[in-house]
């Protein structure tokens, strides 16, 4: 698994079967197994390290194989005409090494015979070109997965194992590799491969927001039955992470909000909730004598237990804790948050006896709730209810530090922790490797329809929460192993807030210093 925190400057690349194609089948009478035997075998082996030359090779083949060896020699020459250069990955090479900014070295370490090594190199493709340098077994002498191959390489090209990224088709091969401390990738197949690449490589922030721009206004939601409709609540959301109003399109509300923006989905009418209305009056902020006469309207749907209800109609008695978190939000945002103390109690409780764990009836994800615990907690301006809830909530959230979880679920996790302080970088790690081939994210189920059950999330949704929980944590070094000195300093600061984090200098990624320098020239 690549480490956000390493900062990669060298890629090294297999030939065959990664960067050249080739077909076993030959019109001899050595059939693609045996062919592929052969390859295996330990004469070929010294072929390949450049001990013995090809015409000892083939005719000890031919001996051990009970083949003529010029049979050997029509089929072997049959396969080396087959070669071919895969384009579509040297394009991708060139488009890494150009946003590297000169920072990438490419090598290739292949197990190739000098006769094929020289035929490679006479193809009019223009392959070659891509790389820094090319090492080929049978001018080393040893051949992979043999650690001998890897030293060799490492010493002559002076490079650092953990900065180094390795693809090779053979498990074996990337084995060694990750064993010397690069990280290893095993091509299985291309697309995955590109993916990963990409993801190591490229900036994913960069990536993230093309992707959001490319579909600016048409960041819609789905359900899972593949229904697109049209609806604020996600819109705002996406505009509180990216604070872009060019991305997302909502309904022009004058007071309370609806969660549909066109037509609701199984009814013909719906009323206005108060989840969507936090949220909208937190993130779009209109003026002060609305939003209390909003809040004031709000309290009115408050049941006798003291718990806000979901929307704004008595027939439709709803309470969910998520929402009610996000009510809390709007309340402490606005200097009211003593308005709710039976809201607040409640949602205590359910953070206190993990009641969230199993969602509730509209959203599925524990991280979510935390996320938008995160989120009250950062407008709590009461210190006593502050420093009431920061201590069980850091609990919370170490507890989910490194479980199961979709991308969504990882970005919700990393934001959470961040506004305590808490670092995730496998929870990161896995969330960088999710980047998609386009750019974004993929799609996660963000709400459910209590009385249906059926499922809705948003890319977009997934994008700009990637996106932001990644710089959230661009300059965060790796949290250190706790001693007994850090532990002690954690307790006595328990109900302070966290200080910025430090930046990387050394170990940020090319990506990363990219995005310092260019923060540095705007300021």
């Amino acid at each position: 698994m690549a480490s956000p925190h390493r900062r990669y400057t060298t890629l090294i690349l297999d030939l065959g079967d990664v960067l050249f194609s080739w077909s076993s089948k030959t019109n001899t009478p050595i059939p693609p197994r045996q062919l592929k035997e052969i390859l295996s075998s330990v004469t070929w082996f010294e072929y390949e390290r450049g001990r013995i030359s090809q015409a000892e090779c083939y005719e000890r083949v031919a001996a051990e194989f009970h083949l003529d060896a010029a049979v050997v020699a029509e089929a072997f020459q049959q396969a080396r005409d087959s070669l071919r250069p895969n384009e579509e990955f040297l394009a991708l090479i060139r488009e890494l090494r150009e946003q590297s900014h000169g920072e990438l070295t490419v090598l290739a370490l292949s197990n190739i015979s000098l006769p094929d090594y020289e035929y490679i190199m006479s193809l009019s493709s223009d392959w070659s070109s891509v790389f820094d340098r090319v090492f080929p077994s049978a001018l080393l002498g040893e051949r992979k997965p043999h650690l001998g191959a890897y030293r060799k390489v490492i010493s002559e090209m002076n490079l650092d194992p953990y900065t180094t990224v390795f693809v090779d088709d053979k498990l074996d091969n990337v084995v060694s590799a990750r064993s010397l401390g690069m990280h290893g990738i095993v091509f299985d197949s291309q697309a995955n491969v590109f993916r990963a690449l990409r993801n190591t490589f490229g900036d994913p922030v960069r990536r993230g927001w093309e992707y959001l721009r490319r579909h600016a206004g048409h960041l819609e939601t789905s359900t899972d039955a593949g229904i697109i409709f049209e609806e604020n609540f996600t819109q705002l959301i996406i505009y509180e992470l990216t604070h872009d109003k060019t991305l997302i399109t909502t309904s022009d509300c004058a007071r309370t909000w609806n969660f549909f923006r066109g037509k609701p989905l199984f009814s013909a009418t719906f009323p206005d909730d108060v989840d969507t209305t936090s949220v909208a009056l937190t993130v779009l902020r209109p003026e002060r004598v609305v939003v209390d006469s909003v809040l004031d309207e709000m309290l009115q749907y408050v049941d006798a237990d003291g718990i806000m209800q979901t929307y704004f109609d008595h027939a439709r008695p709803r309470m969910d804790p998520f929402v009610c978190v996000n009510v809390l939000s709007v309340f402490y945002e606005y200097g009211r948050g003593q308005d709710l103390p039976k809201t607040l109690d409640w949602v205590y409780e359910v953070l206190l006896h993990r009641a969230y764990i199993g969602g509730s009836r509209y959203y599925m994800s524990p991280d979510c709730f935390l996320f938008f615990m995160s989120r009250l907690l950062q407008r709590i301006d009461d210190q006593a209810v502050y420093n009431r809830f920061r201590p069980l909530f850091v609990e919370r959230v170490q507890e989910r530090i490194g479980s199961a979880g979709d991308s969504m679920d990882l970005a919700f996790r990393i934001l959470a922790a961040s506004t305590v302080g808490i670092q995730s970088p496998r929870d990161l790690e896995k969330l960088l490797e999710a980047q998609c081939e386009d750019g974004g994210w993929d799609l996660c189920w963000f709400y459910q329809y209590g009385s249906t059950g059926v499922k809705a999330g948003n890319r977009g949704l997934t994008t700009a929460l990637a996106i932001k929980a990644i710089e959230t944590t661009i300059a965060r070094p790796p949290s250190p192993a706790s001693s007994a000195a850090s532990l002690k300093v954690a307790t006595g600061k328990a109900s302070q807030r966290s200080h910025s984090p430090r930046r990387l200098s050394s170990f940020l990624m090319p990506w990363r210093r990219a995005h310092r320098d260019s923060l540095a020239a705007a300021n």
